[in-house]
């Protein structure tokens, strides 16, 4: 397995893809990266040879990618949180940032849909009294 910026790419699929398991590389970014190092996109990654390698990877020190974009990220979001902004406040309860409704969606950011306790249809009282009979 050739390695990237610290990550381990897929030997089996083609460079274009291989790159993209890079946090921060999308479709545009790799074909970028790899028209300018001059390596064809439909090679395997398994056959890139150790020259291609080093020239995928110095292209690759041009960018901010793995670590450095995730703490860049993060402290960007941080910085929201301490100068108290709206979107930090938002980052800091755990709600959408960017405008969504939370009255009847978000539950990725809110958490899974809980049941009402007491609540109970009438399937379930049936299954409940037939389980208490046994």
């Amino acid at each position: 397995m050739p390695r990237l910026a610290g990550i381990d790419i897929p030997d089996d699929k083609k460079v274009r893809i291989s790159l993209r398991y890079v946090y921060g590389i999308g479709p545009k970014l790799a074909e970028e990266i790899l028209r300018t190092t001059q390596v064809n996109p439909d090679k395997r990654a398994k056959d890139l040879t150790g020259e291609e390698i080093n020239k995928i990877q110095r292209e690759l020190e041009k960018y901010n990618v793995e670590g450095n974009l995730r703490r860049l990220i993060r402290d960007n979001v941080d910085r929201l949180k301490r100068i108290g902004s709206y979107r930090g406040l938002r980052h800091k309860l755990g709600l959408p940032t960017r405008g969504q409704r939370t009255r009847s969606n978000a539950r990725t950011r809110r958490n899974k849909k809980r049941v009402a306790v007491g609540a109970i249809s009438k399937e379930m009282a049936a299954k409940m009294e037939t389980a208490a009979k046994k």
